[in-house]
């Protein structure tokens, strides 16, 4: 009867209490740990950024950036720490003008795209042939494009899955190689951004197999001031002077370290984001923010003792101009087994989703991560799972995986752009991501059922 009374006593008590009786499990514990103050991430964020700045890749500064990670990763702890090299052909930037020569002149803002061509040293000067999309582009003859400078808009607009960007990407990917093909001078866009500072974002484009020729991106402002031009004149005429240059192949490559795991037949993670940046910011949000929050979130379990399967962190070299460093991992390593993947490059807004890669006989332990990053703010979704540009070819491959989707509302304000600076980075919502990755990897790291491998996913075409 007492025991009964009891029950009755406990089941009266508020809410709050109750919830306080139970004590926390262990990744709740990390988690929770991570979110009232976790600093890790932050200095690695501020030092890299400081110490290094932008770490364009092929260049002397991304073989600092490095050397860099290498004494960081070590002083953190780590284990296996060393780079594996890799090579790649370089682009860097040279020469960046533009004005409105006629009817209405005034200077222009403008960027390279990157792998863009050059104009002459002095630059061109061509009439501007306006298109509304990469579709109007394709459909339109080349005698409207042949000697011309060719400028592509678009309509992207800010959300908070940043999948604006997967569509309108086409315009940077594309246009620069249709405008080749139909005999432009130039090819100009608006760039793949969604505020109105007044700065260019950047970005890669590809030539498929055709000659390169100019092609930039123009700051928002100034392409819709383009717009208004074209609007009430047919014979709009620019300046424009681009000189990047191509210098060959040199060295790039990723930075490699290991939390051991005590089971080596229960399979590896891997988890990573990308240490290169664009030359314009200082790679705050892309992708020092992904870098850290991996890293930081792997160092707390290392912590709290050893994982019984072995997390790989890597700080991938070259994804923004062309992805050598993944491509060279996934060369050597793609018979490992690698029971898990994930990637952190959209940023350090707040996680508001979680989307999951299991086999159908792990969804106690997707069940068990989605219950733990739940506390957060942060819901299960549908979809398939990405995992990067750099960690990608896993998922295709069939290992299994997560997104922990951040919050892209404002991501394409600061992209590829000199505004991707420290200051964009809230160190709340920065430590709210390692908690998140704290959770789901001290999960799957002690996971004591198989992970179980799923069907090859064939890779999907842009």
């Amino acid at each position: 009867m007492k025991k009964m009374f009891d029950r009755l006593a406990l089941s009266l008590l508020p809410l709050p209490l109750l919830m306080a009786a139970a004590p926390p499990s262990y990744p709740e514990k990390l988690r929770d740990e991570t979110l009232a103050g976790d600093a890790v991430a932050w200095d690695i964020v501020e030092d890299l950024t400081t110490e290094i700045g932008p770490r364009l890749a092929g260049t002397e500064a991304e073989a600092r950036a490095r050397q860099w990670a290498v004494k960081r990763l070590k002083a953190l702890g780590f284990h296996n720490v060393h780079i594996e090299d890799a090579t790649m052909a370089t682009w860097v930037r040279g020469a960046e003008t533009a004005e409105i020569v006629s009817p209405f002149p005034q200077p222009i803002v403008v960027t390279a795209l990157g792998g863009s061509g050059a104009t002459p040293p002095e630059g061109v000067t061509a009439q501007v042939v306006g298109f509304d999309s990469i579709d109007a582009l394709r459909a339109a003859p080349a005698e409207a494009v042949r000697g011309k400078i060719v400028f592509v808009s678009h309509a992207m607009q800010p959300n908070q899955d940043g999948s604006g960007y997967g569509y309108y990407g086409a315009v940077r990917r594309s246009a620069p190689a249709v405008g080749t093909q139909k005999g432009a001078v130039a090819v100009i866009i608006r760039s793949l951004g969604t505020d109105y500072h007044r700065n260019p974002h950047t970005g890669l484009t590809s030539w498929n197999g055709v000659a390169p020729i100019a092609a930039g991106a123009l700051p928002i402002p100034d392409a819709e001031n383009l717009e208004r031009m074209l609007k009430r004149s047919r014979n709009v005429t620019m300046h424009i002077t681009l000189t990047p240059r191509f210098v060959g192949n040199t060295a790039t490559g990723n930075v490699i370290a290991d939390v051991p795991g005590t089971d080596p037949d229960a399979g590896m993670i891997l988890v990573g984001g990308h240490l290169d940046s664009w030359d314009l910011g200082t790679g705050a949000i892309d992708d020092a923010s992904g870098v850290a929050i991996v890293t930081a979130a792997a160092k707390k379990i290392m912590e709290a003792g050893r994982p019984r399967r072995t997390i790989r962190v890597i700080w991938f070299g070259d994804e923004e101009t062309g992805g050598a460093g993944s491509r060279a991992y996934f060369a050597t390593h793609k018979t490992d087994n690698v029971v898990f993947v994930g990637e952190s490059d959209f940023g350090a807004d707040r996680v508001w989703r979680y989307v999951s890669g299991f086999a159908p006989a792990n969804k106690p332990l997707d069940d068990r991560i989605a219950a733990a990053l739940f506390p957060l703010g942060i819901n299960r979704d549908k979809g398939e799972v990405e995992a990067g540009a750099d960690l990608g070819a896993w998922i295709h491959a069939g290992s299994p995986g997560a997104d922990l989707g951040q919050d892209g509302t404002r991501y394409f304000d600061y992209h590829h752009t000199p505004d991707d600076t420290l200051d964009k980075v809230d160190p709340k919502q920065l430590r709210q991501n390692v908690a998140a990755w704290t959770a789901m990897l001290s999960l799957v790291a002690n996971a004591p059922e198989k992970i179980e491998k799923l069907p090859p996913r064939p890779e999907r075409r842009q």
